[in-house]
């Protein structure tokens, strides 16, 4: 799981990062709304932890607007705010869940879970298909006809960025923060050793898409 906290405490967002890495979870962190909108917007996380009073939009203007551009990452707000007035104004702004400061981490970790087992609703299913290939989220097999193989799950997120945007160029910016996070540091030809792994894949079950490059830009995967 990947989650985004979008904290104006940098002490807090240092602590729960710290602390979800131990629980197996990947946390970025923006301290600003402005900033943590657009991290938002690029949809590369399972949950959103955001708090109301932030410098440039607050919190509950930054749900608001994901919610109008139809973005449903789930969002805990978590803020100092918890009067029964401001609970029900978070709520109706979207937010999945609501949890006021201090919070203890044994409590948040139980939302987190709670939320981790509802049905995302951008999965119709398990399955993404394109043409002749398919590809089951959960158990990452790929497969075109008789042929699968199973792919890591690096290789299985990357495929599933290139599946759910199948004959778009996208940007190696745009793929890194999907697949790694947004404040992950990788080294530039750790991309393209995962991009051969999966041209590797895709011809080993005999599909007609590949995944071509764009000089200076990105991939995309195409038949």
């Amino acid at each position: 799981m990947r989650i985004l906290i979008i904290e104006d405490d940098i002490q807090l967002c240092q602590t729960l990062a710290y602390r979800l890495k131990k629980e197996g979870i990947h946390a970025d962190h923006c301290h600003d709304g402005a900033e943590g909108l657009m991290a938002a917007r690029e949809n590369a996380h399972d949950l959103i932890l955001l708090d109301r009073m932030l410098p440039s939009l607050s919190g509950t203007e930054v749900l608001s607007l994901l919610r109008k551009e139809g973005n449903s990452t789930p969002v805990i707000l978590v803020t100092a705010l918890g009067e029964v007035k401001e609970r029900v104004q978070g709520l109706d702004c979207g937010a999945d869940d609501y949890l006021v400061k201090p919070i203890a981490f044994e409590e948040l970790m139980a939302r987190i879970r709670s939320i981790g087992r509802r049905p995302r609703k951008m999965d119709s299913g398990m399955e993404l298909h394109y043409l002749d290939l398919s590809f089951d989220i959960r158990s990452k097999v790929l497969s075109c006809g008789e042929n699968t193989c199973r792919l890591s799950r690096t290789e299985g997120d990357l495929m599933e960025v290139f599946l759910k945007n199948p004959g778009q160029v996208l940007a190696r910016k745009n793929i890194v923060t999907k697949v790694w996070g947004i404040d992950t540091e990788i080294e530039d030809g750790n991309l393209d050793n995962f991009i051969h792994f999966l041209r590797r894949r895709l011809k080993s079950v005999g599909s007609s898409l590949s995944i071509r490059t764009i000089r200076g830009v990105g991939y995309s995967l195409e038949e």
